[in-house]
């Protein structure tokens, strides 16, 4: 079972894709519909969610960023209280009076019209967490009034004029009894340590190494010439664009220059090929729905050692591995292709879940995994425990002598730098890589080295941008973000080209209106409501 699966399993233990009642209209997009009058929230997207969340909190906190946690709920005040020693963030209750940012919601007789004062003994929040944002709506408006980015957890019976306020909603039910409780573990873990953990869904402890703590790989060109002789890279080519969509294998999706990111990974294992005089193969496992759409691909990669191959499908699943995996494993047995890779010398198996765009081959994890004859390595983004850049490890010849079950022994799991995992999951991500943020060199997206913030904006963008054909319409030419942070786009919004983007930036076009971003047009810290505010 993935790390992915074993999540949503406690958001569904947790009943967190229950809702309240039936779902405003603006929240049925995050839904399953409703049964017996409650809303079904769909997990997956909360689980999408709850990571740009902690992404974007995660990268505050490494710049001594400082939070204000908002709660009225009394099931989750211990949870806090132990996070805040945790993280060391300082919790101020000053939030309990109205006007604790602004003064805007005290009294009447405690406010003057023509002066307006700070009445709280804290510095202004970089962030304010809610956790019961019903309840605070003042804390939101108050909040939204300074421009402070919220994070907080909202319920189908959220208004719209709330919801919109918050930067970051995680769509879950209302904290009821002692269901918060079973979450707990997700809240406040930033960091994860090398050591030994256990992992829901996975019978063996995963011993997790850091990234730092590995050998380097030599940098003589014969010694890397040997390890990649070893190697053969599997891609996992099963998902469709229909989210975005895209009618077609997800990987079909164009990226940068003409390119889509089946492109760009077989012009990668070309160059690393040719660099070090090595014959590392690509193996696509499609299944049924993206075999032919891939062939017509593959076809323009003639020269390049390419092989399709297509899934079997099986109902059993192994619980230390992920279904899909498992599938195209076995399916190489079943072809009799393993066999031809162990008579060409290969020993390990890079496989592929997700259309990262990084550089996807990293020599020391192979050194490692080859060295000490590690039958099962998985790559686990070093920030959060529940994200994962789904690349692993696998020994051939473990597949070879245990085809059908208990394929590996104990796994472990390597922490791997944020940069190297860049995947594509929605047109937001295809708007950073399509900027003048990426630039693509050798099959790989090298970042701009004129951004100054490590981390990569935030971008939200509306359903009318949820389609890649829409994307793509709806931009007269890529805009700038070499400086932006963050971008909120909803409504009908339509950008010239030219544009340039920086700071915060948040472009709310109310329903049966329409705004257009002109050509050149530069917008810094700006809030766009209307056609006017540009004029402003």
């Amino acid at each position: 079972m993935t790390i992915h699966s074993a999540v949503i399993q406690k958001l569904l233990r947790t009943n967190a894709h229950l809702g309240r009642r039936v779902a405003e209209n603006h929240f049925k997009i995050y839904t399953y519909g409703s049964r017996n009058g409650l809303t079904i929230i769909d997990s997956d997207k909360t689980l999408v969610c709850l990571r740009s969340a902690c992404n974007f909190i995660g990268h505050l906190a490494s710049q001594n960023a400082r939070f204000l946690f908002v709660n009225t709920n009394p099931v989750v005040d211990e949870i806090i209280e132990q996070m805040i020693i945790n993280t060391g963030c300082k919790n101020d209750t000053s939030w309990r009076l109205g006007g604790f940012l602004t003064n805007r919601f005290s009294p009447k007789r405690f406010r003057s019209r023509n002066q307006k004062f700070n009445l709280t003994s804290v510095n202004r929040p970089d962030c304010v967490v809610i956790f019961d944002t019903e309840r605070k709506s003042s804390v939101i408006l108050e909040a939204t009034r300074l421009q402070i980015p919220i994070v907080g957890l909202v319920d189908p019976s959220m208004p719209l004029e709330t919801f919109k306020k918050i930067t970051y909603p995680k769509k879950l039910a209302a904290a009821k009894g002692n269901v918060v409780k079973e979450v707990e573990p997700k809240i406040g873990e930033a960091a994860l340590p090398a050591g030994t953990i256990k992992i829901d869904g996975v019978n063996d402890e995963l011993t997790v190494l850091s990234y730092k703590g590995l050998s380097p790989a030599s940098d003589d060109p014969t010694e890397i010439k040997e390890l990649l002789e070893k190697l053969v890279v599997v891609k996992i080519n099963d998902n469709k664009g229909t989210k975005m969509g895209f009618d077609g294998p997800k990987s079909a999706i164009e990226i940068a220059n003409g390119l889509t990111s089946l492109d760009l990974l077989a012009n990668y294992i070309e160059v690393l090929n040719s660099k070090y005089g090595c014959n590392v193969p690509l193996l696509l496992m499609n299944d049924d729905s993206t075999h032919d759409e891939t062939l017509k691909i593959v076809e323009k990669q003639s020269n390049k050692n390419i092989i399709c191959l297509v899934k079997d499908q099986h109902q059993e699943n192994d619980v230390k591995i992920a279904f899909d995996q498992r599938e195209a494993l076995l399916s190489l047995k079943k072809s009799g292709k393993l066999d031809d890779l162990l008579s060409q010398g290969k020993e390990f198996i890079l496989m592929l879940n997700s259309d990262n765009l990084a550089e996807v081959v990293d020599l020391n994890i192979l050194n490692h995994v080859i060295k000490n004859k590690i039958k099962y390595c998985m790559e686990i983004e070093e920030r959060f425990r529940i994200a994962t850049t789904m690349n692993t490890w696998v020994n051939i010849n473990t597949i070879a002598n245990h085809p059908e079950t208990k394929l590996f022994g104990p796994p472990i799991a390597v922490t791997i730098p944020v940069s190297q995992n860049l995947p594509v999951e929605d047109t937001s991500d295809l708007l950073i890589f399509k900027s003048d943020l990426y630039t693509c060199d050798k099959g790989i997206l090298i970042r701009n080295e004129a951004r100054i913030n490590p981390a990569n904006p935030i971008i939200e963008l509306g359903p009318e941008f949820e389609k890649v054909a829409d994307f793509e319409s709806r931009f007269k030419s890529i805009p700038s973000i070499i400086d932006l942070d963050i971008l909120k786009v909803s409504g009908d919004v339509w950008f010239g080209s030219g544009v340039i983007l920086k700071g915060l930036v948040s472009i709310n076009a109310r329903p049966g209106e329409k705004i257009v971003i002109p050509d050149g047009a530069v917008l810094d810290n700006k809030s766009i409501d209307d056609q006017q505010d540009l004029s402003e």
